[in-house]
Order: C-alpha cells, then sequence, then structure tokens
C-alpha cells in the first residue's frame, strides 16, 4: 500500500507537480479501506495533518498493520484451543452370564 502510494507519487512529482505535506498525509489516509477507519480517525483528530511527516504516518500505519496481524494470529489461536475436545470413547467388556443349554453326552 505504501509502496503504491509512493510510486504514485512520485510519477506525479516527475511530472512537476508540488505536494504539501499536508495533501500527501490527507491523500494517504483518504486511501485507507475501511477497515483502517480507527486509526485515520484517531490520526486526523489529533495530529496536525498539514505537519504531520509522512515518514511517521508510514511508521504508523505499519506498526498498526503489524500489531492488528498479532491479533488477529492470537484470536484464531484462541479460537482453535476453545474448539471441544475430542469425544472420548468407551469400550466395554461383554460377559455371557446364561449358561448353555445342558447337553447330556452319557446317551450314547
Amino acid at each position: 500500500m505504501i509502496t503504491h502510494f509512493s510510486d504514485i507519487i512520485n510519477g506525479l512529482k516527475g511530472l512537476d507537480r508540488k505536494f504539501t505535506n499536508g495533501e500527501l498525509v490527507s491523500k494517504m489516509l483518504r486511501s485507507l479501506s475501511e477497515d483502517w477507519n480507527s486509526l485515520r480517525m484517531l490520526i486526523e483528530n489529533t495530529k496536525d495533518v498539514n505537519t504531520y511527516p509522512l515518514d511517521e504516518l508510514y511508521g504508523t500505519l505499519m506498526t498498526y498493520e503489524i500489531n492488528n496481524a498479532k491479533t488477529k494470529e492470537k484470536a484464531r489461536k484462541s479460537k482453535e484451543e476453545m474448539k471441544e475436545p475430542p469425544k472420548r470413547q468407551i469400550a466395554l467388556k461383554s460377559t455371557n452370564n446364561e449358561r448353555p443349554p445342558n447337553t447330556n453326552m452319557s446317551d450314547e
């Protein structure tokens, strides 16, 4: 995402398009997907977008992405651990208490 944004901006700068730092930060924040809404709102409400360095924004975005990935991994592992344990099977030994019919071998 950051590389793609940088490529576009560098291409435009090559065409003599000038951007202020505030414009770049605003454009970067607007380009973020819905998954980044909480971070975007936090930055817009707590930082002065016109003076917020673009490199610091990149660092913040990468840190957020790494922490978000770790959180998702922990949640996935926790969910796997919470799955129902395999059902145990019990084998029972059967016995036959019935007596066989009485057969006389002495009738021969």
